[in-house]
């Protein structure tokens, strides 16, 4: 990862949000305290002390909610260092988390469950921790996608080793909501898996607003970035539902989606009016709907961040950027099929049938009275078609700017406030270069324009099979057979004897081997031997990873003389899981209230009923008539089946995967 010490203007940005998460989470507990008073107390006096006190603290927090706005919208130091005359798009910042110790569950884990000396994955364990440290501050390029993927994977392995679905293993993770500052803690590795793609999708966001506007590699590398940080987010939606962060809400993922591929959408605008935009009439017919296109899309996540649950969590200033470049790009879209009209009349050499069939599909209908041939060969009409272009374009450029005037934060981008200036001060020109003595006796209405792009923009879903990884806890075993959901008898050493250049049972499978076909009269079989057991280490030397063909050689080279044999035994375990959750109050939005943990026995019927499929997290209802939402795990039907195909870190991302 990064120096976190570096005084970079990108890590000033995530020292201030840490410190403004520290400062929400005090204000969230003072707040929680003073409610639990309110509600305990009967004594007039005092209740008016604590609702005076309530008083100050939500102003607090509303207060801290504005200034961690700010760095939500402080996009100037995500964008390139060169000088550009272009729109600031708009990254995610990276979620902020507290730090983790894994070194005494998991050492425990490992003597316990595995039967090891934990002592001797203290560097493992040190390996798994500095990944994850590295992690909080990752290098804004492809070192620090490929850095964070590595650690989502290795989370893969560690869960499948480590983590059982029947009981905790006493590991709280702490992260804080992007948008908002509260901490959502749990103890389950899925809230972890989840930050990380977060912070994947967030550090992909960062890369396309670093590149370099003004070159067309930049551009490429800009929209390829926001797709697969739509990508990323999207695969977020739609694998872990209803997580308990409102920044990783499927509403709320849904909205950023959208934003990102506008952003690409915008970029690809960019890239084709890179070289420069030919006063020609098909060139500027297929400008008109790109620019178009554009504006469409901004209409459509301004739309969605105005909804209910979203409004309430998005930055104020992000609703009004999209606002202001969808009126922009419509206001550019009637420029150029006004700089048509008014530019371009028809010549005897032109193409009537095309012209008439391309400015066609720039309109839905025409104004009353209005048709697209005579349009082109009638000078009146076309100059007055044209003017009503370029008044709705000024009514466009003036809606954006107002808009930007009245958010305080937006007005301090002066990049924004130059390229809307600029582009206002063109449309009036080109008005004012026109006749004005008909204006008066014009009534037409400028037709709406239909957007159109030859370059469609998709997500592109996150490639996890490109990032290499090697399981840091490899020496435990193959991961088919030696997983945390699997128990095992502590390994047990067997002499075995040779009798008459015979075993007295044969091997199968592959790591670790297994004892088949065992003869009840043999000497194994009478020194604890069964049908079955797993073969862990030969003659002091570690099998697990052997194939019978060389544990057969390891037998084999001992010749007569007896051979120590360690072997475990699987046991079948039959143990209730509890039910992990955390409990917030709906009002979060408005109060901030901490979201705490909940722990919760499960009862028998309702393990019984319990469904075939279900989601990682879904919406419970018990608590709904109390005002409050609970999100939990469902707990797993008890027993462990031995699993026959091979596990990979996805195991756990699969819906219908057999431990959920």
């Amino acid at each position: 990862g990064c120096n976190p010490l570096a005084e970079t203007g990108r890590s000033k940005l995530q020292n201030q949000r840490a410190v403004l998460n520290q400062q929400i989470l005090r204000a969230v507990r003072m707040r929680a305290g003073a409610e639990n008073l309110l509600r305990a107390t009967t004594n007039n006096k005092v209740r008016e002390q604590v609702l005076l006190e309530l008083s100050f603290v939500n102003s607090d927090l509303q207060i801290l909610k504005e200034e961690l706005e700010g760095l939500n919208i402080s996009v100037e130091v995500y964008q390139n260092t060169e000088e550009t005359f272009s729109i600031p798009l708009v990254p995610l910042g990276l979620k902020e988390t507290k730090e983790v110790d894994f070194t005494l569950p998991l050492k425990d884990f490992i003597l316990e469950h595995y039967s090891e000396d934990s002592s001797e994955y203290e560097d493992e364990i040190a390996d798994l921790m500095d990944l994850r440290q590295a992690c909080r501050t990752p290098s804004r390029d492809e070192a620090g996608i490929e850095m964070l993927i590595s650690y989502f994977l290795q989370l893969g392995y560690v869960e499948n080793r480590f983590f059982p679905p029947t009981r905790h293993m006493g590991v709280l993770f702490t992260w804080y909501d992007s948008f908002t500052g509260v901490p959502v803690c749990q103890q389950n590795l899925l809230l972890e898996k989840a930050s990380i793609l977060f912070n994947i999708g967030a550090l992909y966001t960062q890369i396309g607003t670093r590149c370099n506007r003004q070159t067309q590699a930049g551009l490429e590398n800009a929209v390829d970035a926001f797709q697969r940080a739509a990508g990323v987010l999207s695969y977020l939606k739609e694998t872990f539902t209803h997580t308990p962060s409102y920044d990783m809400s499927p509403a709320m993922l849904n909205v950023l989606v959208k934003m990102m591929l506008a952003q690409a959408q915008e970029c690809v605008f960019e890239q084709i009016g890179l070289p420069g935009i030919r006063n020609e009439f098909f060139t500027l017919v297929k400008m008109t709907q790109e620019v178009a296109k554009v504006g469409e899309v901004y209409m459509l996540v301004n739309t969605a961040m105005n909804q209910e649950p979203v409004k309430e969590n998005i930055p104020y200033s992000w609703s009004k950027l999209a606002q202001i470049k969808s009126d922009h790009y419509k206001a550019l879209a009637h420029y150029f099929i006004a700089t048509i009209l008014c530019d371009h009349e028809l010549q005897s050499g032109d193409d009537e049938d095309q012209q008439e069939k391309a400015l066609s599909q720039l309109y839905d209908y025409m104004p009353e009275g209005l048709m697209v041939l005579t349009v082109l060969k009638d000078k009146v009409q076309r100059k007055q078609l044209g003017k009503a272009h370029l008044r709705k374009a000024i009514v466009y450029h003036e809606e954006a700017l107002r808009v930007c005037g009245l958010c305080k934060k937006l007005r301090n981008i002066d990049v924004l406030q130059e390229v809307l200036t600029a582009a206002h001060k063109r449309s009036l020109l080109k008005y004012a270069q026109q006749e004005t003595e008909d204006d008066f006796l014009s009534l037409i209405q400028a037709p709406d324009i239909l957007p159109k792009t030859e370059h469609k923009i998709e997500t592109i879903a996150p490639q996890f099979s490109k990032v290499k990884v090697k399981d840091f806890f490899h020496r435990l075993g193959p991961l088919t057979v030696f997983s945390a959901k699997q128990r095992w008898t502590a390994p047990r050493t067997i002499h075995i004897h040779h009798e008459a250049g015979e075993l007295g049972f044969s091997l199968k499978g592959g790591s670790p081997v297994q004892i088949y076909c065992l003869d009840p009269a043999c000497s194994a079989a009478s020194m604890g031997l069964k049908e079955g057991d797993y073969i862990v280490s030969v003659g002091g030397v570690d099998c697990k990873w052997l194939g019978v063909n060389e544990v057969l050689e390891k037998f084999k080279s001992v010749g007569e003389q007896p051979i120590e044999v360690e072997v475990i035994s699987c046991q079948d375990t039959a143990a209730s899981m509890h039910s992990k959750s955390a409990t917030y109050s709906v009002g979060m939005q408005k109060t901030y209230s901490l979201i705490c943990l909940a722990m919760e026995e499960d009862k028998t019927d309702q393990t019984k009923k319990a469904p075939l499929k279900l989601p990682f997290l879904s919406w419970g209802t018990k608590n709904r008539q109390k005002a409050a939402s609970t999100l939990c795990l469902p707990s797993a039907v008890a027993g462990s089946s031995r699993m026959k195909k091979k596990l990979s870190p996805f195991t756990l991302l699969n819906t219908e995967s057999s431990l959920y």
